[in-house]
């Protein structure tokens, strides 16, 4: 599909991926394969966009930024395109972001794609040293917030639509934070997501 679409023939370098420049769909790069999704639907972009309001404030506050659909550079020839990421301060006019930058990723998971976001991209986000995963369920507004322990992910909370994701010093980057859960369209805390 990659090779008709792009037309393109063999393994892609990250050279060549990055001279795709801006695409319609979410192209991502994993070990010189193009994974291609077409556009976020819109419940997905309500979420991203609520969720990344308030994160932005939190992160600010504790001098982090707070990026949407990024590359991440997990190694030569990885590159995905999470939903959010937490960083550290970097160079904002670099067309990669380091993953020994980034403090969480968040993937909000959608149908057509959910294997890649609860399988594939947690492995490769821990073993790039990724400390925080956050994944947030579309159809059932859960939350599951996991840290990096070894090579793998722990799960340290999760959340059912309306209740409220607690972060503090054990269980998350920034302490005291509260995060609502999708579709709750709570005030409750710091963060509402509908």
């Amino acid at each position: 599909m990659t090779a008709s679409v792009f037309n393109h023939e063999g393994p892609w370098t990250e050279e060549e991926y990055l001279a795709l420049g801006e695409t319609q769909q979410r192209v991502e790069l994993f070990d010189g394969s193009l994974h291609v999704t077409p556009a976020p639907t819109p419940r997905h972009q309500r979420i991203s966009r609520k969720l990344g309001n308030i994160l932005e404030a939190a992160a600010e506050a504790a001098n982090l930024e707070l990026l949407e659909t990024v590359n991440v550079r997990l190694r030569p020839g990885r590159i995905p395109i999470p939903d959010l990421v937490v960083t550290n301060a970097i160079d904002l006019d670099e067309p990669n972001i380091e993953s020994t930058d980034v403090r969480l990723v968040c993937e909000i998971i959608s149908p057509s794609n959910a294997s890649t976001d609860k399988v594939l991209k947690m492995h490769y986000y821990a073993a790039a040293g990724i400390e925080w995963y956050l994944l947030v369920e579309q159809g059932t507004g859960a939350m599951r917030l996991y840290q990096r322990q070894g090579g793998h992910y722990v799960e340290r909370a999760t959340t059912k639509r309306g209740e409220v994701l607690e972060l503090t010093e054990r269980s998350g980057p920034r302490s005291g934070r509260r995060i609502s859960s999708p579709d709750g369209c709570r005030s409750a805390g710091l963060l509402s997501v509908a």
